[in-house]
């Protein structure tokens, strides 16, 4: 029989005990470790809903870092300890069913917020404890002949018994008392520590305002002043300490002493900038990442006159394929590889290559001649990925699309830099990929007025900013209108009026096509509903009818036969009035599957036009198959008889194509036509309907008599 699983407490419980042994033999604490170990059972279970709570809220590893200073633990190691026992089991006990790489990521931001909130409560601490001293200090100055003995064992206990560093010098700078504290922190012996003076303590890294602040105060211009500041230990490693420096004055308010407080961060700092790297460089790749990058463009944006910067954004090309077919592993192998060739292409003063994530990288370089050094950066980048790449015994081609921004200084923002050259990037990609592009104002502008048009495309729909034109089709013979062809617009509120190829491309990538087409469709059908009971119908030709385009997304959504029974039924529209056109190329190699709809809407009644037919290059011994009624011959066929006479080679192919479509039992619709000479020579060649600027521009629905009659009779 299995043993029941550990439950999410018990998990919490082990975290705990783990946490316990490791900061309890460095924690200054009356309490016994199980005692000890139930005051971080509390904050264990803040650290363990902040890990998996929907919204991360660092704010709790903050306050569980002040937590353990009011808990004793003000030792470095307890700080250090508390950080390793987190990112080594933290997730593993209480990160349940997430996503381990997601769970990693916050524990990291909970261990760097844990040592913020450390540090300033210990800050806050060691201040307080810096206060009590300065005033002891000054209290042992100016105290009464009578209670000095008491006033000396009490400034003595706190000098010796103080976690801190505190040393007294006089004002040349000679030391004349330190504790034990600051002798551990210096590691020299108290001899050794009081033969020496203030002013042999410089370093490197010594802000400039350090020593300017020490003279004011030896010369009684200041009391006290405090900064962060480094020292060198014998052994040449580096103390980094948190300094306040006091100016002791006599009865009479002369100064006499300094008295210097130090606080050891080093090891504090050291975790600080561990954490800082942490946070600004790739995991995976070890590469600055998109967080650094972003801070150096920005730099690199706004400098001075006369500076240049230059960015290359890489995007592998097929780097999906190869994460499906291998496995992650091997396409997190990949992106080190090539962040390692990156890696060397940039290595000259001003250049930096970074990974923003996934397989995207940039590169960036800067200078007064970035316009030459650009090119070549990419270049280099473009010849280093040319050797394949072996993984798990194969060789891997990789390729990469690049777009490449260059310009001067302090005319665009980062973020509109790097949108530009993401932007250039698939312009490359589009051309073929492996390639790189240089960014065009008018492409950026361009691509930045599909993308709005692609956001506005839903509220759009809903707002009713879409609107139906109808283009009359007419018959070659009697010159009689037989119906329309239904053509949406989009009046948009900043552009005007848009035709369907500046947002049906746009439609079909967003999947709006669906619910588009629809309304088209079902606006359609009542239009012609109400020209069937206004004008009637033909007593030759019948009722009229109306075209309506149907997109290959269309064409593949699964409820198109439905929908399209539920509009006509709902109008109350007979199917033979519908026609439903579809382009050659939608039904190039098409299946069963595909054809399937549109044999249904044939069987009902609805008739079917294979639009722009003979662009397409399809078989024509294949249109037996589809189900189709009319051809819509494309225009190029036909911009030749525009002109007399019209091409010989021209008229044969059109003669052909109405032959055959008229021994298959199909119609012919003629796209385009212009010119009276054109549409007398389509009729001649026994073409049966047309459509064009000849008989009447898309226009209103009322307007379709008018504009067909009239344009026809001249």
């Amino acid at each position: 029989m299995s043993a029941e699983p550990d439950s999410s407490e018990d998990r919490l419980r082990r975290f705990v005990t783990i946490w316990s042994r490791a900061v309890f033999p460095v924690t200054s604490t009356s309490a016994t470790r199980p005692e000890f170990e139930e005051q971080l059972l509390p904050l264990a279970r803040r650290l363990s809903e902040a890990l998996r709570a929907r919204i991360p809220d660092t704010d709790e590893g903050r306050a569980v870092g002040t937590a353990l200073v009011a808990a004793h633990c003000t030792d470095p190691d307890a700080l250090t300890r508390s950080l390793d026992c987190v990112d080594a089991y933290l997730v593993l006990y209480c990160g349940g069913d997430g996503d381990p790489e997601d769970l990693r990521s916050r524990s990291a931001r909970l261990q760097h917020a844990m040592a913020a909130g450390f540090a300033q409560a210990l800050r806050e601490r060691t201040l307080a404890e810096q206060e009590a001293i300065a005033q002891a200090a000054l209290e042992a100055q100016g105290v009464v002949a009578q209670a000095l003995h008491a006033t000396e064992a009490r400034f003595r206990a706190v000098f010796e018994g103080a976690a801190i560093g505190i040393g007294i010098a006089d004002l040349d700078g000679n030391v004349l008392q330190v504790n034990g504290a600051l002798l551990r922190m210096f590691g020299l012996t108290d001899r050794a520590m009081r033969g020496r003076r203030v002013q042999e303590w410089t370093h490197p890294d010594d802000a400039p305002q350090t020593w300017t602040l020490y003279d004011e105060l030896v010369r009684g211009d200041r009391e006290h002043f405090h900064l962060e500041k480094a020292f060198y230990r014998p052994d040449g490693t580096v103390l980094w300490t948190n300094l306040t420096v006091s100016l002791l004055r006599d009865a009479d308010g002369i100064p006499q002493y300094q008295l210097a407080l130090m606080e050891d961060t080093t090891e504090r700092r050291l975790l600080n900038l561990r954490l800082r790297y942490e946070a600004t460089h790739d995991a995976l790749t070890g590469l600055p990442n998109r967080t650094l990058f972003f801070e150096r463009l920005e730099k690199a944006v706004s400098a001075g006159e006369g500076q240049r910067f230059g960015l290359c954004y890489l995007d592998l090309d097929g780097f999906k394929t190869i994460n499906d077919s291998l496995g992650h592993a091997a396409g997190d192998r990949l992106l080190v590889e090539v962040a390692d060739r990156l890696q060397s292409c940039a290595t000259a003063p001003g250049e930096m290559v970074a990974r923003l994530g996934g397989d995207e990288f940039v590169a960036l370089t800067t200078g007064p001649d970035t316009e030459a050094e650009v090119d070549e950066l990419a270049a280099r980048i473009m010849n280093v990925l040319i050797a394949p790449v072996r993984i798990e015994g194969r060789d891997l081609t990789v390729r990469g699309s690049i777009g490449i921004v260059e310009g001067p200084a302090g005319e665009r923002g980062p973020a509109e830099v790097l949108r530009s050259a993401d932007i250039t990037m698939y312009r490359a990609k589009s051309a073929g990929g492996n390639r790189f592009e240089l960014a065009d104002p008018e492409a950026d502008a361009s691509a930045i007025t599909r993308h709005g048009l692609t956001t506005a495309l839903p509220a759009a729909l809903e707002r009713g900013e879409f609107f139906i034109e109808y283009q009359p089709l007419v018959h070659l013979g009697d010159g009689s209108v037989r119906g329309a062809e239904a053509l949406v617009r989009w009046l948009h509120p900043q552009h005007g009026v848009l035709g369907p190829d500046r947002f049906i491309p746009l439609a079909e990538h967003t999947g709006l096509i669906v619910p588009l087409g629809r309304w088209v469709l079902e606006q359609s059908v009542r239009q012609v509903r109400e020209w069937r009971e206004r004008y009637g119908a033909d007593e030759v030709n019948g009722p009229l009818r109306i075209n309506v385009n149907l997109s290959p997304c269309q064409l593949t959504h699964p409820g198109l036969v439905q929908e399209t029974v539920d509009i006509l039924e709902r109008t109350g529209v007979e199917p033979e009035a519908l026609c439903l056109e579809v382009t050659e190329s939608a039904l190039i190699g098409a299946d069963d599957d595909l054809l399937k709809p549109l044999r249904q809407l044939a069987e009902m009644g609805v008739d079917i036009a294979l639009d722009d037919f003979g662009t397409g290059y399809s078989n024509l011994a294949n249109l037996r198959r589809l189900p189709v009624g009319v051809l819509k011959l494309d225009r190029s066929f036909t911009q030749s008889m525009q002109q007399f006479p019209a091409d010989p080679v021209d008229l044969k192919i059109v003669e052909g194509i109405v032959s055959l479509a008229h021994s298959l039992d199909l119609a012919v619709t003629v796209e385009g036509v212009e010119t009276g000479a054109q549409a007398e020579q389509l009729r001649i060649l026994g073409c049966d309907t047309a459509q064009g600027w000849y008989y009447a521009r898309p226009g209103p629905p009322d307007r379709l008599h008018e504009l067909a009659l009239t344009d026809a009779t001249g």
